[in-house]
């Protein structure tokens, strides 16, 4: 398959790769997207300030356009590469992560079959230390191989893993626009805030077929970066559109479990960092029918002295969260 060049010469598909000190990784990520099987697309690395060379890795490719900026941030680099894209389609792929053979051609293919749809995903495998998986997306999403639109991107995101990432998702640019790009104020969660403004307007399309590879032991990744964090930027943009009456009656409390969903993340994540003040207050803030017992579990670790908690933690400080995941799948 070679994609369709739009009438004003366009490419199928734009790509947006923003790189920040990936230098080990980045060869591999550009010429995974070589390697698709739609050929029509432009290739937009945004050099987000690195100091380690990786743009030099970059100048060795043909038929790739190399932006540079200052250091801003992941969001400002994959903001400027939006900008500059000239494609309709845009997909994103981090810089330490690869694309299987198919992935845009699956993604070309929902949009074509659900042009309705604000964003289109595929699902991706894990790796980590010598082993790969694909992360459990629960029941909501119909088992493999089935592609569609999602019957409730927030139910799914919350019951298992998140159907969007920021390597296995494309969106309409003209949606992108719509929404501003990526919030600049967050270091994380700042990729899940955009899937969820998008999907409180729009329909999310997600296809089995043609899957990301995430590689989770990447160096300099920010899920391994062991630093506070602060409220999840989606809690705000949620209770935005909540208190303007813009979430339908029937998928508000989705978008409430939701919303709590990420707020306990945060609260893990904040443990991890020695910071068990900034994962209680998340935590007294967080409101939850389903995930009560997830709340309370993480509550009580928040009061344990910081240095303790590093030796009687659990084996997985997950644990809580994915055992209720479990079950909201089964």
């Amino acid at each position: 398959m070679t994609g369709v060049r739009d009438r004003s010469g366009a490419p199928a598909v734009s790509v947006v790769i923003p790189l920040y000190n990936k230098r080990p990784h980045i060869a591999r990520a550009v010429t995974s997207v070589f390697a698709q099987t739609v050929r029509d697309v432009e290739v937009i690395v945004v050099d987000d300030g690195s100091t380690d060379g990786g743009a030099e890795v970059v100048r060795g490719f043909d038929r790739v356009r190399l932006i540079r900026q200052e250091n801003r941030g992941v969001s400002a680099a994959r903001n400027r590469g939006i900008a500059a894209a000239r494609g309709e389609l845009v997909a994103f792929l981090d810089a330490d992560d690869e694309w299987m053979p198919g992935h845009l051609e699956a993604l070309v293919r929902l949009r074509e079959r659900y042009p309705c749809a604000g964003a289109y995903g595929t699902a991706y495998l894990v790796k980590k230390e010598g082993t790969s998986r694909i992360p459990p997306f629960g029941s909501v999403i119909p088992r493999e191989p089935w592609e569609g639109l999602l019957p409730n991107y927030f139910r799914a995101a919350t019951a298992g893993a998140l159907p969007l990432s920021s390597s296995g998702a494309a969106v309409p640019r003209h949606v992108l626009c719509e929404m501003g790009g990526f919030a600049t104020g967050a270091w994380y969660g700042e990729d899940t805030d955009l899937w969820g403004r998008i999907a409180l307007k729009y329909p999310i399309a997600f296809t089995w077929s043609g899957m990301a590879v995430y590689h989770k032991e990447a160096s300099n990744r920010a899920c391994n970066t062991k630093k506070p964090v602060g409220e999840p930027p989606f809690v705000a943009s949620a209770q935005k559109a909540l208190q303007a009456g813009e979430v339908p009656p029937g998928l508000q409390e989705d978008v409430r479990e939701h919303v709590a969903s990420r707020q306990i993340i945060a609260a893990c994540r904040n443990l991890e960092a020695g910071r068990p003040d900034l994962a209680r207050a998340i935590l007294r803030g967080c409101r939850t029918r389903d995930l009560w017992k997830s709340r309370y579990w993480f509550l009580f670790w928040s009061y344990v002295p910081a240095g303790a908690y590093r030796v009687l933690r659990p084996r997985r400080v997950f644990t809580a969260l994915n055992a209720w995941k479990g079950r909201a799948s089964s």
